[in-house]
């Protein structure tokens, strides 16, 4: 493997840590690093916190990192991670904006760990990238900024831009980076002080096989479930469902009450509403935007529909 990094070491990397920020995917990031060093006895890396003001940021899970300095105090990085986690948007604000841009012209390489791609995409940063994200919060990202090619894999490494879907996921990209700087045997050596069975490679997917999440081995069945889920925006009807999986209608609806307990209509159905919960939380699209990406064709049909899934309506799910 041809090493990628011929800078000077020890290579800086800057976190940028926002509320609510991920713990688990911010340490995923950070520790093999840390091995790193430890196995070489090199700074091949060092890093520092960042907070938009220099004071300690709270997770999501409620502990508290000092940050070693504000966005104002940090002219120059190599690269930089934005960490985020739930409501990315509520940080937006000008001065960060326009200090991520001066990093960009600086020759930064920015990145985002679990949402932190709504950063990057909202200050204009991820015109013609690929970005991941985790899968819960994919479908509103793709809703918010269409025109921003997305993957569902563990995490993305480009020339000027990363991201990664957050969890143990970005301990598979700090693995690679090291594979990539300073090579593969150093990468496996870190994996094994983590227990890290095995290196994941960006192409492994974020979630279980349909067959294990559901507990389900029959093919039929589970290319139908995999059917609803890559088409909600437009849902397919029940007949096409039957064909397009290789069953009679009736065999479908047979497979769905045997392995599954309910009818493939009100399986498909809560697949869409749970999209609906998510877009709702996640997004400022109004209720009817929400329904009509979730296969519904009107808003009054979706707020029934809705309703009878949660005891809430559309409106009253976004307030709580």
């Amino acid at each position: 493997m041809r090493l990628d990094y011929q800078g000077l070491l020890p290579e800086t990397v800057g976190f940028l840590l926002l509320p609510r920020f991920s713990m688990m995917a911010f340490f995923s990031a950070v520790e093999p690093l840390r091995i790193a060093n430890r196995i070489t006895e090199r700074a091949l890396f060092e890093w520092t916190l960042i907070s938009e003001d220099g004071e300690p940021v709270t997770a999501s899970n409620g502990m508290t990192l000092l940050a070693d300095r504000a966005i104002g105090e940090v002219h120059r990085l190599p690269s930089l991670a934005v960490c985020s986690g739930f409501g990315p948007e509520d940080s937006l604000s000008r001065p960060l904006m326009a200090w991520l841009h001066r990093l960009d012209q600086a020759g930064c390489v920015l990145g985002g760990l679990d949402t932190g791609g709504f950063l990057l995409a909202e200050a204009g940063l991820l015109e013609g990238e690929r970005v991941t994200l985790h899968w819960e919060s994919l479908p509103a990202f793709q809703e918010r900024f269409p025109g921003i090619e997305t993957s569902d894999e563990l995490f993305e490494l480009g020339r000027r831009r990363f991201s990664c879907a957050g969890g143990t996921a970005a301990m598979d990209m700090a693995l690679e980076v090291i594979a990539r700087r300073h090579g593969s045997r150093l990468a496996v050596d870190v994996s094994e002080q983590l227990i890290h069975e095995r290196i994941r490679t960006r192409s492994d997917h974020q979630r279980m096989s349909l067959a294990r999440r559901l507990g389900i081995h029959n093919r039929r069945l589970v290319e139908a479930v995999s059917l609803m889920e890559r088409h909600q925006q437009v849902p397919l009807s029940l007949e096409a469902l039957a064909c397009r999986s290789g069953v009679s209608l009736r065999q479908l609806q047979r497979l769905f009450e045997q392995h599954l307990g309910t009818s493939p209509r009100a399986w498909y159905l809560n697949l869409r509403l749970e999209r609906a919960w998510h877009l709702l939380a996640e997004t400022d699209s109004d209720v009817l935007s929400v329904a009509l990406a979730c296969g519904f064709t009107s808003g009054s049909t979706f707020a029934r529909a809705f309703k009878a899934r949660y005891g809430l309506s559309p409106r009253e799910a976004r307030r709580d």
